[in-house]
């Protein structure tokens, strides 16, 4: 089966490169510099991520604690119910 360009099982020569001219890098920018560069450098991207964030103010920090802190004892209330209704019914059932 062909199409414009060429045929599924024959690629167009000219999209090939060959592999002897192709260049290889060892590294990039990590590969030139010793261990304390590299630390240094990964030092310097988690500040640069760090700046990226947008943090909470404090109005917003508090609603969200609030918020998760009612979700886990509702939680905690809806499995103590389950938990005590299942040692029930085994009591129960086994006497």
């Amino acid at each position: 089966m062909t199409d414009a360009v060429g045929s599924i099982d024959m690629p167009d020569a000219q999209d090939e490169a060959p592999e002897s001219k192709k260049k290889t890098r060892k590294g990039g920018k990590r590969g030139k510099k010793g261990p304390l560069g590299r630390l240094a450098l990964f030092y310097r991207q988690i500040v640069a991520e760090l700046r990226k964030v947008v943090w909470p103010t404090r109005s917003q920090l508090t609603t969200y604690t609030t918020v998760v802190i009612v979700f886990v004892v509702i939680m905690i209330g809806l499995v103590t119910v389950i938990d005590y209704g299942f040692s029930n019914l085994i009591k129960y059932i086994f006497g």
